[in-house]
């Protein structure tokens, strides 16, 4: 039974990553969209948060899954830095 729970929670950090990294999507999406103070500080928090998520998951059995899911996000990061790099008043 150990093991069954064990595998439900490490199955579990990758769900959470995954989501995580899906908000931070749609984060980065919105301060693309609406460049603004606001948005731009909610993408930065959700890019920490998702990056807190997959430094959770990284012991996950399944390390394609891992890397697929980190391979994402840094695409949307990269889309990201541009407009995260200016600054606003």
């Amino acid at each position: 039974m150990k093991n069954n729970v064990s595998s439900l929670q490490r199955q579990n950090q990758i769900f959470q990553a995954e989501q995580s990294v899906e908000h931070a999507h749609q984060a980065i999406n919105d301060a693309l969209s609406h460049p603004e103070k606001q948005t731009v500080e909610n993408a930065k928090n959700s890019i920490k948060k998702a990056e807190h998520a997959l430094s959770q998951a990284a012991d996950f059995d399944n390390q394609d899954a891992v890397q697929l899911v980190r391979e994402q996000f840094e695409q949307y990061k990269q889309s990201f830095k541009e407009v995260s790099d200016r600054s606003y008043e």
